[in-house]
């Protein structure tokens, strides 16, 4: 037998995972067995007015039966040292009163359908799984785990299980080096201002499936996107306790963090009016997915004497001004080109310069942008900035490499008097690294009190 002699840190391991995850398979029922939650637990269903629970009229029934599951997909949260695995298992719709199969929604066949359940991995930078129990079906992932001192068998056998220690490994390595994120901020919120501008449109919208086969999809639990979306509500409303988390953010001097971003029909209603074009009639709750209809457009909204200006509203006008055609100035192209698309600026300009546009081929750019987009982000996150905030909330340091004077909010905001403090943030400590405002503040947080794992 080997010794152990560890060379790595939980982050690298969880890369490796990450990396190999198609040649791993996860013992589920053991990592369950003393798994216990890290939030408030919640159960399918709605209450009645009495509190009384009701239960969905579908439940889901796992296609492959059995303890192994593909290794999960890991992500490192984007505000606090916390890492989650997602895992996914093959479901199938049953009905509740009497177990028959539903084969088809909407014109699909719905017998293999992805449900997802999180695991929490490491916690408020503390381990919270203490091992994982895996078997291994490629040699070279094993060889690779071998000699990073995690597995400590001698020979590979593809029927073995091998368990993964956890809680004995430094959560960070000591050398570790991260991308610089200056710029990133006004990069990011950029690009959730076009998200969220999305987003309002493509609500009650698909560029698959007809406004019918929505509302079938919406009756059996199913999003557009397929994915199970069963109302949930909390368990046990008297088994809640509450722990303090430090919450870790990014911006600049301008504005604090993504948060202050308002949401698109938010900031529709703050500095536009829509309105129909044939009647003049001005809508008092707009939303953007309106602007979908042939005959609504928008305009700037007069600015009163009550309404104060920020940070925030330079940031989001001009987008907004360039997705409505109320001042063309390109920056939505400019955005999307970031992501490599073109498909939707193209069409938003041909529409603003009073050509025809089909709208089934508008939706589809809307969505293929967004989700680009998406991507985009979750990207940047991983890359660059959730290894920082990880570190940050593993260790309560800055990395080395970074030099900051810690500030509290009454000091940040006497050198920017524009930024804007929520209550949590107001008991935060603030570093100011070249142009991004690093933000650690508490926040609390709700779970259920002696819950275990999901099922």
């Amino acid at each position: 037998m080997s010794k152990l002699n560890h060379q790595i840190s939980l982050l690298e391991l969880i890369q490796i995972l990450s990396a190999y995850r198609q040649n791993i398979i996860l013992n589920l029922h053991k990592l369950k067995e003393d798994y216990h939650r890290t939030g408030i637990k919640r159960v399918r269903g709605v209450r009645d007015i009495n509190g009384d629970l009701i239960t969905p009229w579908l439940e889901t029934e796992d296609v492959y039966a059995g303890d192994f599951v593909q290794m999960g997909v890991f992500a490192i949260n984007r505000n606090t040292a916390t890492i989650n695995m997602l895992i996914s298992r093959k479901v199938k719709l049953v009905k509740s009163e009497d177990n028959i199969h539903i084969t088809e929604v909407a014109g699909l066949l719905a017998h293999d359908l992805d449900n997802f359940n999180k695991y929490t991995i490491v916690k408020d930078g503390k381990v919270h799984v203490s091992a994982l129990n895996i078997k291994i079906s490629n040699k070279k992932v094993f060889d690779l785990l071998q000699a990073k001192g995690v597995i400590i068998a001698d020979k590979f056998d593809f029927n073995s299980e091998y368990i993964i220690q956890l809680d004995n490994l430094p959560l960070v390595p000591v050398n570790i080096k991260f991308a610089s994120i200056d710029g990133l901020f006004t990069q990011l919120a950029e690009i959730k201002v076009v998200m969220s501008i999305l987003s309002a449109y493509l609500r009650h919208q698909s560029d698959v499936f007809v406004s019918n086969q929505v509302e079938e999809l919406k009756q059996h639990y199913l999003s557009k996107n397929l994915y199970l979306n069963f109302p949930k509500t909390q368990e046990y409303p008297d088994t809640i306790d509450s722990h303090i988390s430090y919450k870790i953010e990014f911006g600049n001097q301008d504005i604090l963090n993504l948060s202050k971003l308002y949401a698109a029909n938010q900031f529709l209603a703050r500095r536009y009016e829509v309105y129909d074009q044939e009647t003049g009639e001005i809508f008092p709750k707009p939303t953007l997915e309106m602007g979908l209809n042939q005959n609504i457009a928008f305009r700037q909204k007069a600015i009163s004497a009550r309404m104060k200006l920020t940070k925030v509203d330079d940031l989001m006008k001009p987008i907004f001004d360039d997705f409505l055609g109320i001042n063309i100035n390109g920056k939505v192209g400019e955005i999307l080109h970031k992501v490599g698309n073109h498909r939707l600026a193209l069409l938003l300009y041909a529409q603003h310069a009073g050509k025809s546009v089909n709208g089934e081929d508008l939706i589809t750019a809307m969505t293929t942008a967004y989700q680009k987009l998406a991507a985009y982000v979750e990207q940047t996150y991983q890359e660059n900035i959730s290894p920082m905030v990880f570190y940050i909330g593993a260790t309560g340091l800055l990395p080395n490499k970074i030099s900051a004077k810690a500030m509290t909010a009454d000091e940040l905001a006497a050198k920017y008097p524009h930024l804007q403090f929520s209550k949590h943030e107001q008991a935060g400590t603030f570093f100011e690294v070249g142009n991004t405002i690093i933000s650690v503040y508490p926040q609390t947080e709700y779970y259920s009190k002696n819950s275990l794992a999901v099922s």
